[in-house]
């Protein structure tokens, strides 16, 4: 008890002295205003922050969107924000390298298909118990980046490891640091608050997980299986050719292929959760789904502000969308809606040239795994809920996920 207080003693104090060299610098560093976008009312110090710290920061964003206008200045700590690769597109990520990829979706989601039926058991009564949905599908995500990137030479480590170390590294982004919103002494409270070990300690484990892994991929290129070659491969080879009007280092390439695996993985398996989720809600949209025929073949901003786009709030907009909160799938059918960022209503990857590279990726595994999930099972809540009692709760993070594991029942068609 002594040294949880003693801890908290020195945040605070620590909070008090980032605070008063803040009003120093303030006072000296800033002149004429320009005319910037109409912004929320604030706190001193820590201005808009403490309107993003309620659990839902898109939501917040909406709010403050509805009431001050589409675009608005908030001050975060001492950092403004305004909220509205080539490599990857180009050389790992194109629709052809995609597609190369098709063959292990399809292995991978067949063994899905097993474990949901081998997990949802022969009596009625395992059925109605209902199976964590959330964790398969986490499993199924993580393990088709995993063999895309790197194919099955890991370094020698095991593959639930790296699942694990990516899933710390995930929450961490997802983690606001003071030194983001306070960049000059905002680090003495995050390493009084342990965060900074904590980034230290995942950074040092994850380097030596990928330096065993590139080093194998160097020693043994390509696959031996008959598989494409993987994405690290291909990475190694730019890396070596430099050729391509750009060099990369190690560290580059490290840094590419975390940020593929992890941009993949999290927003891949939150999208078929969130697409579950709302199914179980809607079961006539579900019944319309598995009854489906198929065919085959067939204003002034400041040097340095961070731009945020929430997209969020965009899809969700009543001017573009009627009744845009319902989930209502038929709207997009017999339309021409664009989702790789050509529609400013439908903004789901982004846009230009921070949309997402792994938009082809991450489309292709989502349609055929909800695909399969509708073709080979019937679903439903456990222990005879009723769907409308059913509540989708959100969670933040580095995407909005489901704050509580998707568990239902399921039985075999």
């Amino acid at each position: 008890m002594a040294s949880l207080e003693l801890n908290s003693t020195l945040v605070l104090c620590l909070l008090f002295v980032v605070s008063c060299f803040t009003i120093v610098v303030r006072g000296f560093g800033y002149g004429r205003r320009s005319a910037q976008p109409p912004s929320p009312p604030g706190l001193p110090i820590i201005g808009n922050l403490h309107q993003l710290g309620r659990g839902r920061p898109h939501r917040t964003l909406e709010a403050l969107a509805r009431r001050h206008g589409p675009l608005l200045l908030l001050r975060l700590g001492s950092v403004r924000a305004i909220v509205l690769r080539r490599i990857a597109v180009v050389h790992l990520l194109s629709v052809k390298r995609v597609d190369s990829f098709r063959a292990l979706r399809e292995e991978e989601v067949a063994r899905f298909v097993g474990r949901v039926r081998a997990a949802s058991g022969s009596g009625a009564h395992e059925r109605r118990r209902g199976i964590n949905v959330t964790d398969l599908i986490i499993t199924l995500t993580y393990t088709v980046i995993s063999r895309a990137a790197f194919g099955n030479k890991l370094g020698g480590v095991e593959p639930a490891k790296v699942r694990d170390m990516m899933k710390e590294l995930t929450d961490l982004l997802g983690t606001i640091a003071v030194s983001d919103v306070f960049p000059r002494l905002g680090w003495l409270v995050d390493w009084a608050t342990g965060l900074q070990a904590r980034v230290k300690t995942t950074a040092a484990k994850l380097d030596s997980i990928m330096e065993r892994t590139i080093t194998e991929h160097e020693g043994d290129p390509g696959n031996d299986n008959g598989e494409a070659p993987d994405l690290l491969d291909d990475l190694l080879l730019i890396a070596k050719d430099g050729d391509q009007g750009f060099k990369l280092d190690r560290i580059d390439v490290k840094g590419v292929i975390l940020d593929m695996y992890i941009a993949g993985t999290d927003t891949t398996y939150k999208t078929i959760e969130w697409t579950m989720a709302e199914l179980i809600k809607n079961p006539r949209e579900m019944a319309k789904v598995q009854s489906e025929d198929a065919q085959l073949h067939g204003y002034d901003i400041p040097a340095k502000t961070r731009v945020m786009v929430n997209t969020w709030a965009i899809g969700r907009d009543d001017e573009s969308w009627e009744n845009a909160e319902e989930f209502r799938p038929e709207r997009f059918l017999g339309r021409t809606i664009d989702y790789n960022g050509k529609d400013p209503r439908f903004l789901p990857f982004g846009a230009g040239r921070r949309g997402c590279p792994g938009i082809a990726f991450g489309t292709r595994l989502a349609e055929l795994t909800l695909a399969n999930m509708m073709y080979h099972f019937d679903w439903e809540l456990p222990d005879g809920q009723d769907p409308e009692s059913f509540e989708v709760v959100e969670s933040s993070g580095l995407s909005p996920g489901l704050k509580s594991a998707l568990i239902l029942g399921i039985k075999p068609l």
